[in-house]
């Protein structure tokens, strides 16, 4: 309940959530890889090391590359220490793979329905958690969408597509979901059977648009509208493929 003092209302101070040490340096390892410019192969500093450039101990570094060992972003060599491993990280390790068939439509539907939740969530998260930084990325990316679209270029378009939805993720702080959304969207991008992805037409336009929805939503701290944009979004890319599989079905029986 807020509380009044000299005749003002004052709120009660926003409780921040709990967050175990070694997820906290997970992140800050994986934001320390972008920083340093590392590449797969690449050497990363001694565990003593990290934990001084985190000022943390030794102990959470440990847990915090455990984590990040499961999730296929680096790989301990004993006796040799610690390496950037490959990007595609757990997902993109080939165990979901050999199960996605890009031409099966079933297959590409489920894809929209996984996406269409980790959107939701990494909206939703992001709205609450997204720092001025992430803000500016996001909002920086989705011009870069918009300007491919204005000027009909293709490559622009499908860069800035893909990084606002990266950067998205990004500000939602969970590292996991940040995986997932990078391997759903390397997925998708092997069922363009069709023709639908890298195209500037069809729903690029609404896209842009919704890319702005989205934006201000986690601009604004609305977690829930983040979330309905985001879902939107993805409902309405889905539509549009459904749209176009049904024109290139009708016009090859003519």
């Amino acid at each position: 309940m807020a509380e009044q003092t000299d005749g003002v209302v004052q709120s009660p101070p926003t409780t921040v959530a709990y967050r175990p040490g070694y997820e906290v340096a997970a992140e800050q390892v994986l934001e320390l890889i972008t920083q340093l410019r590392l590449r797969p192969g690449d050497r990363l500093p001694t565990e003593i090391e990290l934990a001084q450039r985190l000022g943390t101990s030794r102990t959470v570094v440990r847990e915090a590359v455990k984590i990040l060992s499961a999730l296929g972003r680096v790989r301990a060599h004993k006796g040799r220490g610690l390496y950037v491993a490959d990007d595609e990280g757990m997902l993109g390790s080939g165990r979901w793979t050999p199960y996605f068939l890009p031409t099966d439509l079933d297959h590409v539907y489920m894809l929209f329905e996984f996406r269409r939740a980790q959107e939701m969530e990494t909206s939703r998260l992001a709205a609450r958690r997204a720092t001025p930084a992430e803000l500016h990325e996001i909002e920086k990316a989705a011009g870069v969408c918009r300007h491919g679209f204005e000027t009909g270029r293709e490559d622009l378009f499908n860069e800035g597509d893909d990084t606002f939805h990266t950067a998205v993720a990004a500000a939602s702080h969970n590292m996991f979901l940040q995986v997932a959304v990078r391997e759903a969207r390397r997925l998708q991008a092997q069922s363009n059977i069709i023709g639908l992805a890298g195209s500037v037409g069809g729903h690029a336009a609404k896209a842009v648009e919704e890319h702005e929805a989205i934006f201000q939503a986690i601009r604004v701290g609305d977690a829930e509208a983040a979330a309905e944009a985001a879902a939107a979004h993805i409902d309405n890319t889905l539509e549009d493929y459904r749209r176009e599989i049904q024109q290139r079905i009708f016009s090859s029986t003519d």
